[in-house]
């Protein structure tokens, strides 16, 4: 069975195997053990209380209970910026007029913007090729939002969430090449990677001060301004399901949208119930696939199961039950894996 559970130091190879297969693309997730365990320690720390709301982020992974092999990684930063200077572009408009001239011009730019800071985010999502089915993906991705719904007060009022922007087959960013490479000596991978693990002053020191004219830049640059890779598209368009919207900002490297949510608005959050759990055979009637989180906090469980749901709690197996460490009468928060069924 497939479960989401915080990540421990013993999950430090099954991380590695992930880095190893993410490649260069997921900053956030290096091929490096050093950084792997110091990510772990972090996500422990947080757990315990013993981290600083600045350095709070708590890191899970999927697990295959029957191999005991980590199958995917999800985490949730509590605060961006609080610690580390959290950079991107605002789209915005400056007005340019003369009423002798009988001249007005509206001209789109980017200003170089903090104003998530504080902010909570959604990041590090990784699926190994291997487990890319029976909806893992929705599993691994969406049971981040339980943890919010269960503890909201440890997080902001709104979660952010970075999507990977417009870049070529050899990693070549259009955006990049057109603005970036002018201010910074180095490939975009490099300067991306950089920021990826948290060195971030050198985008303060070396980002032009004043606001960047779109109608400046190349045609190419101009175009992908808040457009999403190809592959990031699904995400982007579960994002969007669940009440995510894109607000006009944008990663300051790739031009990548950041897309947005008040926390109490994530469709996953605000549909989710607490239920009594049953721990029995499954009545008849029509099933829906739900996410089933246990309410414990470093014991926080999560699994996708085909239920048919009763007006005053749900049923499980108890193989489910066994999986989320909880007895019968215990309560679990529950929602439909889509949105489109009713919650």
């Amino acid at each position: 069975m497939m479960v989401i559970r915080p990540v421990r130091a013993g999950d430090l190879p099954g991380l590695m195997d992930l880095a190893r297969s993410a490649g260069v693309g997921l900053t956030s997730l290096p091929v490096n053990e050093d950084r792997l365990a110091a990510r772990i320690a972090r996500s422990e720390r947080s757990f315990s209380g013993e981290a600083e709301l600045a350095e709070r982020g708590y890191v899970f992974v999927l697990e295959d209970t029957d191999s005991g092999r980590v199958g995917g990684i999800c985490a949730l930063e509590a605060a961006v910026g609080l610690k580390e200077p959290w950079y991107n572009y605002r789209v915005g408009n400056i007005v340019h007029a003369s009423e002798e001239l009988d001249v007005y011009t509206r001209h789109e730019t980017l200003f170089l913007s903090n104003d998530h800071t504080g902010y909570s985010e959604l990041c590090t999502l990784f699926l190994h090729p291997d487990f890319r089915v029976n909806k893992n993906g929705g599993l691994l991705s969406k049971s981040r939002f339980l943890f919010l719904a269960q503890f909201h007060q440890l997080f902001g009022k709104v979660v952010v969430a970075e999507m990977r922007g417009v870049s070529d087959e050899h990693g070549k960013s259009p955006f990049w090449e057109a603005l970036g490479r002018h201010f910074f000596s180095m490939e975009f991978a490099e300067a991306d990677y950089l920021t990826g693990v948290g060195q971030k002053s050198f985008v303060a020191e070396l980002m032009p001060k004043f606001p960047v004219y779109i109608d400046f830049l190349p045609q190419a640059a101009q175009d992908v301004i808040g457009k999403t890779h190809d592959n990031t598209r699904p995400a982007v368009a579960m994002l969007h399901s669940e009440g995510f919207r894109y607000e006009g900002y944008v990663d300051i490297f790739d031009a990548g949208p950041t897309v947005q949510a008040y926390v109490q608005d994530v469709r996953a959050v605000r549909d989710s119930r607490l239920l009594p759990a049953s721990i029995a055979s499954q009545p008849a009637g029509e099933a829906d696939w739900y996410l089933v989180a246990n309410t414990g906090y470093d014991s926080f469980r999560v699994i996708l199961a085909e239920l048919v749901r009763g007006p005053e709690g749900v049923t499980l197996s108890a193989e489910q039950a066994g999986a989320l460490n909880i007895k019968q009468g215990d309560p679990v928060r529950i929602v439909t894996l889509s949105p489109k069924e009713s919650a």
